[in-house]
C-alpha cells in the first residue's frame, strides 16, 4: 500500500516513523511533500527511503491513502490546491485538529474521508488515537485506518463530536504530562538528588503509575488511596497538590485545549 503525506511536520514524522519501525509500511512506499524544506529534510533524515513529490497533487496521484498532515490554519489552502484530483479510489485521512469532516469532504470533493486525532507517542509505539468516518468511508476504510493507528499504539472509532475533547485530552495531553514529569524531577533536585537520577525516577514513576491503571483497570482514586497510608508521606504530598489546585489545573488544561480545537474548527 502506498501512503502519501501532505505535510511533513512533527506529527507526520511520528506516524510515518512508527509505521516503518513497526514493519507495516516500508519507507519506499511513502511519498511526501511539504513547502518547508527543513521539514522535508528532517523527514528524509528519519526515513531515507521516503520519496519526495513535487507538490500536493503528486502526493495524491501516487498514493492509495493520503494523509492531510497540515496545520488547521492552512487546511483550506491545501483543500483548494487538491480540488479535482481526488478520485473515488483514494482514501483521504486528516490529522488536523479541529477541521470537521464536512469541510474536508466539501473541499476534497469526496465523502471517502476519515478524520483522525493522533498524538506524538505514536513515535514510540504507544500512541492514543481516535478517528471518525465520513458517510462515504466504509467499514473496510475504518478497519484499515484503525490497523495503521494500532500499529503505533491504540485507537478507537468514535463520534466526530467527541474529537475536540479527545484533542484536548490525548492530543495535547503529552505536553501536560511532560510538564508534570519536569516538575517531579525539579522536586527531586530540590531535595538533593542529581538531575539525571531525579528525571529517570520521575519518568519511571509516571510510566509505572500509568501501567498500573492500564493493567488493573481500577479507578485511579482507588490506586491512589492504596499508596496514601494514614499520616504518611503520600497524604502529606497530596494535601499540597490539592492546596495548589493541581487536579483543577489539569481539568482546566484539557478544557482550554478542547475549546481551542473548537475555535480552530470555526475558523
Amino acid at each position: 500500500m502506498k501512503i502519501g503525506l501532505v505535510g511533513a511536520g512533527q506529527m507526520a514524522q511520528a506516524l510515518a516513523r512508527g509505521w516503518v519501525q513497526a514493519g507495516c509500511v516500508p519507507g519506499q512506499q511513502l511519498v511526501i511533500y511539504d513547502p518547508a524544506e527543513a521539514s522535508l529534510n528532517a523527514f528524509k533524515e528519519s526515513i531515507p527511503d521516503a520519496r519526495i513529490a513535487a507538490g500536493n497533487r503528486q502526493v495524491v496521484a501516487e498514493s492509495e491513502v493520503f494523509i492531510l498532515a497540515v496545520k488547521p490554519q492552512v487546511m483550506q489552502v491545501v483543500l483548494n490546491d487538491l480540488q479535482g484530483c481526488v478520485t473515488g479510489d483514494k482514501l483521504a485521512v486528516s490529522i488536523a485538529a479541529g477541521v470537521p469532516l464536512e469541510q474536508l469532504c466539501t473541499g476534497l470533493g469526496t465523502q471517502r474521508v476519515i478524520r483522525v486525532m493522533p498524538n506524538t507517542p505514536c513515535l514510540v509505539g504507544i500512541g492514543a488515537s481516535a478517528y471518525a468516518l465520513a458517510d462515504g468511508a466504509n467499514a473496510e476504510d475504518g478497519k484499515l485506518v484503525g490497523s495503521l493507528l494500532d500499529a503505533v499504539g491504540t485507537s478507537a472509532c468514535v463520534q466526530e463530536q467527541w474529537l475536540d475533547a479527545i484533542t484536548g485530552l490525548s492530543g495535547s495531553g503529552p505536553a501536560f504530562v511532560y510538564t508534570i514529569i519536569e516538575a517531579l524531577s525539579d522536586g527531586g533536585v530540590l531535595m538533593g538528588l542529581p538531575r539525571e537520577l531525579s528525571t529517570a525516577f520521575a519518568v519511571q514513576t509516571v510510566r509505572g503509575a500509568a501501567e498500573m491503571v492500564a493493567e488493573t483497570k481500577e479507578h485511579p482514586a482507588v490506586l491512589r488511596d492504596r499508596v496514601a497510608s494514614p499520616g504518611g508521606t503520600t497524604i502529606a504530598g497530596l494535601k499540597v497538590l490539592e492546596s495548589h489546585a493541581v487536579p483543577a489545573a489539569c481539568i482546566a488544561a484539557v478544557q482550554a485545549a478542547t475549546d481551542r480545537s473548537r475555535v480552530l474548527a470555526k475558523q
